[in-house]
């Protein structure tokens, strides 16, 4: 486990500014914070099943976090969102789903989240190892020319089937296909629900031409990613999965056809709800989802130089913002077993050490 101190030195020259922040937004004290008792203080008071909070709790109780109320997960689906040969190429063991799934194993993860195929290959072997994450909807790359749209590749029973504790799905929020895709996921988390298990929602906003306004991308954007958020716990997803926050504004300066107003908003949402560190926009997120009731987990992004500072910059911004976890992959797979194994183990020391605490 990592000391307060090991995890400086890898923030670098950032240390200070996002370890010694202090957020005036959203007191901390109004939050619904992680915590080994998590599953019975927020999920138990809701409509959710036994069999759901069992499956829950083996999800916080399993890995390196165990018990300590935040998720470590890693989430291989690229095969089919990027390509095998893009996402797979860097380091080619991964084409074999067993190797996934020992990667999760031995990188001390709470859960594994990937495709059915991918774990429903090796399903005999591992689901009574590691919790299963079904993803059920993905976009594909074969369709020319491309587009991009969340469809679904299997059902709810075929999770079940196969053991998962949970399943997981991607709304395009703000792409011409997001009104299907919200009732096509809202039906599924219902059977999910259910049958028992868990449900995990990527919260993915998706317009090239609308939330790219004057150079600027806003598909990361903190007001419009926390509406995403505040519409997946609407739908009773268990978990929220979204981007980390780059800026914000996003309703502010996107436009409807015609330059009319998009969507609606509040001054103080960006004067006293929310400031330009990345921690407060962060928060910002947990705030949509229901004040954390619903535990955030950031994602880790692409895979690039700097992976274990980005990695653990990642982890810091979240922990801080009241969010439950990080869902790596890329920056784990994407080298060699080892060095993965790593990442996942240094995003993980952050969530236990206690010197690390909530802005």
């Amino acid at each position: 486990m990592a000391s307060i101190d090991k995890i400086v030195e890898l923030l670098g020259d950032g240390a200070d500014d996002l370890l010694g922040f202090e957020s005036k937004t959203f007191p901390k004290e109004s939050l619904h914070l992680p915590g080994p008792d998590f599953v019975d203080r927020i999920y138990s008071q809701t409509d959710r099943s036994p069999r759901v909070l069992a499956n829950l709790q083996r999800m916080f109780d399993h890995g390196r976090l165990g018990g300590s109320g935040y998720l470590s997960i890693l989430p291989v689906d690229q095969g089919i969102e990027h390509t095998a040969g893009a996402s797979f190429a860097p380091n080619p063991e991964y084409y074999d789903p067993a190797n996934i799934v020992e990667l999760a194993i031995e990188g001390g993860c709470n859960a594994v989240a990937s495709t059915f195929g991918v774990l429903g290959s090796v399903a005999r072997k591992y689901a009574h190892k590691i919790p299963f994450l079904v993803k059920l909807n993905h976009n594909e790359l074969m369709s020319w020319p491309n587009s991009y749209d969340q469809i679904m590749f299997g059902s709810v029973e075929q999770a079940y089937d196969m053991g998962a504790a949970a399943v997981g799905a991607t709304i395009y929020f703000g792409s011409p296909e997001s009104s299907r895709q919200i009732v096509d996921v809202a039906r599924a988390f219902h059977r999910a629900h259910e049958l028992g298990m868990a449900t995990v929602l990527w919260c993915y906003l998706r317009n090239k031409e609308g939330y790219n306004v004057d150079g600027v991308d806003y598909h990361a954007a903190a007001d419009l990613t926390a509406q995403a958020n505040h519409l997946g716990v609407t739908i009773q997803a268990d978990i929220i999965k979204q981007k980390m926050p780059t800026n914000n504004g996003g309703f502010n300066a996107v436009k409807n056809p015609g330059g009319k107003t998009f969507g609606k908003t509040d001054a103080r949402v960006y004067s006293q709800l929310c400031s330009d560190h990345p921690i407060d926009l962060t928060r910002y997120q947990v705030a949509n989802c229901y004040m954390g009731r619903a535990g955030l987990i950031n994602s880790g992004g692409a895979s690039g130089d700097n992976d274990l500072q980005q990695a653990i910059e990642t982890a810091v911004i979240n922990k801080r913002a009241g969010g439950t976890g990080l869902i790596l992959g890329r920056k784990a797979f994407q080298r060699p077993r080892a060095e993965g194994v790593e990442i996942l183990h240094a995003i993980q020391d952050v969530y236990l050490c206690d010197g690390v605490t909530i802005a």
